[in-house]
């Protein structure tokens, strides 16, 4: 049998960013009519080499073959006029534009100058190849994270292209939204395209991938058909050892959770949809919101923060009423907010890592009206070496960090002053194994040191591996109360799905 033909070749390609080496010497071929799963920990160089495929990072050396021809200079534009187009892990959406308007930007159809509005229309034939229903008209920038990387993988089929990469596509999605991509992304091998994808979920690559390239320090490790892989075979390839165990780690629970809670919560609502929330965090004591996309969970963690305004209800830090709240009062209040998108609501990528960590911390760092640059430094510097940032330089830019390393500054940023409370929503969105391995730990950190942390993750066995308990969210409301070692993931769904069963019949999880 004819050996497929190969659509995007690399051979012995480098790259660096600012003198540091991030693909060394990497030779991959990507052939016609497969899934080409790429793997490996944060930084290993996986979305780069998407990303040079694609043309968004020119090559440092080497050289890149398109459809059996060598190119030299490559841009987005180039690689989308020859058939390869890309979805972004970090969204790429305009968010005053419609969703069908996002969808076909730059690939309008127009007469004699001007737009023919079909692009509702031209949306249907998209959602019927992906599966996704969303509303044409809605504006993107209004919609959940979830629902705006549906927008990602919508547009890069709109592109009717060869080749699609798609970085970290499932991250944000449903157990059922992602099976539903990969039957897309079957069509796609069926109808003769290729697909890189780059993923740090491996029971997905397992169950879609044809191929799997495993990727280390920016090398290639190896190239092998994934029916020949494992789980443990593909974790000791990705971090050069046997140890495959990702078990979480121990959440021992603190002696002050029979203190007050420090953050108690009594009928909050706010006019996002959130409705008469109560709940309590004590101190040293992890608390986990479980709900499905949409149901509320982000929107509660920002009205308690006081990024959202709310409606009735009452917050209390260690027993004492906080009712004006506002970001700027909640850190000096000692309360922490690590927001779900890192690249719109928690990093200022313009920016290199130390302004990154210490910007909401100014005044501390600061007398007389003059910053204390040493104490700014050895600050910065500490919390890089103890949460793992790669590389490790004060003043690294941050834009070219890989989404593991931009994860860890964030979480730097908020911890920076040792706060009471710290709230959470997906921590481990989009990192690999080692990265989220270092994240877990450091949550369990935060709490044996005596914060109280409030956990929102789409990953229900996240939470369930990391939490003391947990409440289940439906629709803005807390409708439940579980014990994670007590409480089967099986259980926690059934419990969502039967929450707004309006005969009451569910049962408790």
């Amino acid at each position: 049998m004819a050996e497929p033909e190969t659509f995007v070749r690399l051979i012995n390609v480098g790259k660096e960013f600012v003198g540091v080496p991030v693909l060394k010497d990497v030779s991959l071929d990507f052939r016609a009519g497969e899934i080409h799963a790429l793997v490996g920990e944060n930084g290993a160089g996986k979305s780069t080499v998407g990303k040079i495929a694609g043309g968004y990072y020119s090559r440092t050396s080497g050289e890149l073959e398109i459809f059996g021809e060598r190119v030299g200079a490559w841009d987005p534009a180039s690689a989308l006029a020859r058939g390869i187009a890309m979805m972004h892990q970090e969204l790429q959406l305009v968010p005053d534009l419609s969703v069908a308007e996002n969808v076909f930007l730059g690939i309008e159809h127009n007469a004699r100058g001007f737009l023919k509005r079909n692009e509702a229309r031209r949306l249907a034939d998209i959602v019927e190849i992906c599966g996704f229903e969303l509303d044409p008209h809605a504006r993107a920038g209004s919609l959940p994270i979830a629902e705006q990387q549906k927008i990602e993988i919508m547009r890069a089929i709109a592109r009717d292209a060869r080749v699609i990469v798609m970085d970290e596509p499932t991250s944000s999605l449903t157990a059922d939204e992602a099976e539903r991509l990969h039957a897309t992304m079957r069509r796609l091998r069926g109808m003769g395209r290729t697909v890189i994808y780059v993923s740090h979920f491996l029971d997905h690559v397992l169950a879609i991938a044809d191929r799997v390239t495993i990727m280390r320090e920016g090398r290639v490790v190896r190239t092998s058909s994934a029916a020949d892989e494992t789980k443990a075979s593909i974790v000791s390839g990705m971090l050069g050892r046997s140890d495959a165990d990702v078990a979480y780690p121990d959440k021992t629970r603190s002696e002050a959770e029979r203190a007050t809670p420090i953050l108690s919560v009594r009928g909050l609502s706010a006019s996002t949809g959130i409705r008469d929330v109560s709940l309590d965090v004590h101190p040293g004591e992890i608390v986990g919101l479980i709900g499905l996309v949409g149901s509320g969970r982000s929107e509660i963690a920002r009205a308690i923060f006081g990024a959202d305004v709310a409606t009735a209800g009452e917050v209390r830090i260690a027993g004492i009423p906080y009712p004006a709240r506002t970001p700027a009062a909640s850190i000096e209040h000692g309360i922490a907010f690590v927001p779900e998108d890192r690249r719109r609501q928690g990093l200022v990528l313009t920016q290199s890592v130390r302004p990154n960590m210490t910007l909401p911390h100014l005044p501390f760092f600061s007398r007389s009206g003059f910053m204390r640059r040493r104490s700014e430094f050895d600050r910065v510097k500490e919390l890089i070496g103890h949460l793992g940032v790669t590389p490790g330089h004060v003043d690294g830019a941050v834009a070219t960090y890989s989404g593991g390393n931009q994860q860890k500054v964030l979480l730097g940023k908020w911890i920076m002053r040792d706060p009471r409370i710290v709230i959470l929503d997906e921590p481990s969105r989009g990192v690999d194994l080692g990265a989220r391995r270092r994240i877990h730990e450091f949550i369990v950190e935060l709490a044996r040191k005596g914060a109280g942390v409030l956990l929102i993750s789409s990953e229900i066995e996240e939470v369930l591996g990391l939490a003391h308990r947990a409440y289940l969210v439906h629709a803005g409301r807390v409708v439940g109360e579980v014990v994670p070692e007590d409480t089967s993931m099986d259980q926690v769904l059934w419990s969502l799905f039967h929450a707004g069963d309006p005969s009451g019949s569910h049962r408790s999880a």
